[in-house]
C-alpha cells in the first residue's frame, strides 16, 4: 500500500493512545498530546496554539515534517517515522501555586534549550546506550557528528502584561540510513542512533524517556525558581558539553564572528568566550569547534 506506515517494517508508527496513557496527566506537566502523521512544523503548530492561549503542557509529535526548521532558518528534514520530531509548550513566566513554582524572569529563559539538551543526553545514554555530548547551544553530538537539534522560540503574550511562552522543538535522528542523512550547511556531519550502533531504536520508549527527562529537569528548574545552579542544571550541562575548553568560532545572529576559547556557561546560559584581551558572554550564535 503506497503511503502506508507499515511499508517500512523497521519504522513502525507511534501510537497516540499509548503515548497519552503513559505521559498525559491532569496535573501535568504534559496535559495534551497530539500525534500527526504529517505536518509542516511542530514548532509552528505549538506556536499557533500558544498564541491562541493554550496552557502549558501541550506536546505535538509528527511522524513527518514537511517544513521543519532549525536555527537561522535551516531546514530539518527526515523520512517518515525515521526520527523523533516533537515540540512542547512551556510558560515559565507564569507562577503555578499548586506546584510551588514562582514565575521565572525572562533572563533565565536561555537555559531552556540547554535543559532540553541535557534531557536528550540522558535519554540517549539510558536507552540507546550511546555516549553523547552537547555543542552549545542546541546540538547533540555522537562523536563529531550531529544526531539531534533543539530549537527554542518565544511566543509573545496575548497582552503586554502576559509573559511570553516558550516553544521547545526537538528533532532526533533515530533510524536514518547513510543515504538519508541531511547535509548540514555548517559542515558538521550528521548521523543517527542506528548508524552510531544504538542498543535500541524503538521510538516509543525513546520518546517517552525524552519527555519524562524533559519534565523532570523542567520541574527541578522551576522548583529552584529558574536557578540553573541550585537545580543542578548548570552542572549537568557542563558535564555533557563538548564545547567547553575548545577553541571556537561563533557566528552571531547579526552576521559578525567571534573567536576564542569557550571557557564556561554563565548563570543565564550564555557561552563565555575568552580571548587574550577579555572574556565575554555570548547569548546566541552558531558555534564551530576549531579544535
Amino acid at each position: 500500500m503506497p503511503g502506508s506506515p507499515y511499508t517500512d517494517l523497521d519504522r513502525p508508527p507511534l501510537s497516540a493512545a499509548r503515548l497519552r496513557r503513559a505521559l498525559v496527566a491532569p496535573n501535568g506537566p504534559w496535559t495534551r498530546l497530539e500525534l500527526y502523521a504529517e505536518t509542516g512544523s511542530t514548532n509552528a503548530d505549538v506556536s499557533e496554539a500558544a498564541a491562541a492561549g493554550e496552557p502549558e503542557g501541550l506536546v505535538v509529535v509528527a511522524e513527518r515534517q514537511t517544513a521543519g526548521r532549525g536555527r537561522r532558518g535551516r531546514v530539518w528534514q527526515s523520512p517518515p517515522r525515521a526520527g523523533i520530531t516533537t515540540s512542547v509548550l512551556l510558560r515559565p513566566g507564569e507562577a503555578v501555586p499548586d506546584r510551588d513554582w514562582a514565575a521565572v524572569p525572562p533572563t533565565g529563559y536561555g537555559w531552556l534549550p540547554l535543559l532540553a539538551g541535557v534531557a536528550l543526553v540522558e535519554s540517549v545514554a539510558r536507552l540507546a546506550e550511546l555516549d553523547a555530548t552537547l555543542k552549545w547551544p542546541n546540538d547533540l553530538l555522537i562523536g563529531d557528528a550531529k544526531c539531534a537539534g533543539v530549537l527554542a522560540e518565544a511566543v509573545p503574550g496575548r497582552s503586554p502584561a502576559q509573559p511570553p511562552a516558550i516553544v521547545l522543538g526537538i528533532g532526533l535522528n533515530v533510524t536514518l540510513r547513510a543515504d538519508e542523512l541531511p547535509v548540514n550547511p555548517t559542515g558538521l556531519p550528521a548521523t543517527s542512533l542506528q548508524l552510531a550502533g544504538a542498543a535500541a531504536t524503538d521510538r516509543d520508549p525513546l520518546l517517552r524517556a525524552l519527555l519524562r527527562a524533559l519534565a523532570d529537569w523542567y520541574d527541578r528548574w522551576r522548583t529552584a525558581g529558574g536557578d540553573a545552579e541550585a537545580s543542578g542544571l548548570r552542572a549537568a550541562y557542563l558535564a555533557s558539553c563538548a564545547t567547553i575548553g575548545r577553541d571556537v568560532r561563533v557566528l552571531l545572529p547579526n552576521g559578525e564572528t567571534r573567536t576564542g576559547t569557550a571557557t564556561s556557561i554563565d548563570s543565564d546560559g550564555q557561552l563565555q568566550l575568552t580571548t587574550p584581551l577579555e572574556t565575554r558572554s555570548i547569548a546566541a550564535g552558531d558555534v564551530l569547534h576549531v579544535r
